[in-house]
């Protein structure tokens, strides 16, 4: 019988400094702002005969990349109902309410999420680890991934073998 235990990954490295502004109803939004954000994860997965789940050096340099994808971008949300984007030459236009927000292509990240919240982001991080090809053949049982923007406020997602 396997024997498992939680690797928990958390490092300072593991961040992204973003733009954005969260979207509370189809009239009302935070003015755009940026925050820190840090990364965190748990696995589960069974321990082999050498002592080891994996080489979890494999998890840290993937949310480094991800996080490094992110990092000094404003980050805006495809799948918001409240929120319109358009193409406008180099730029991109939000349209919200009343207002139109103009972005720099170079300077832009539309992600498919609803919201630029811990929440979504959090679900982002693990969508894009299950999807993983390093980590297909690891025994992997259980993932957590929890994005905050503060001490104190985070958002986790966690995915469970069914």
């Amino acid at each position: 019988m396997p024997r498992y235990s939680r690797i928990e990954i958390r490092k300072q490295a593991l961040n992204f400094s973003v733009g954005h502004f969260t979207i509370f109803s189809e009239k009302e939004r935070e003015n755009l702002h940026g925050h820190n954000f840090q990364v965190e994860c748990e696995i589960t997965a069974p321990v082999g005969e050498d002592g080891l789940v994996f080489d979890y050096g494999i998890i840290k340099k993937i949310l480094r990349e991800l996080c490094d994808e992110l990092d000094e971008h404003v980050i805006l949300p495809s799948k918001s109902p409240h929120l319109r984007l358009e193409k406008q030459g180099e730029y991109t236009a939000a349209i919200f309410h009343n207002e139109r927000l103009l972005f720099l292509e170079k300077d832009l990240i539309i992600l498919p999420i609803a919201n630029t919240t811990v929440e979504e982001f959090s679900y982002y991080f693990l969508n894009l680890l299950t999807d993983r090809r390093e980590l297909s053949n690891k025994g992997i049982i259980e993932i957590t991934v929890k994005v905050s923007s503060s001490p104190g406020q985070s958002g986790c997602a966690t995915w469970k073998l069914a």
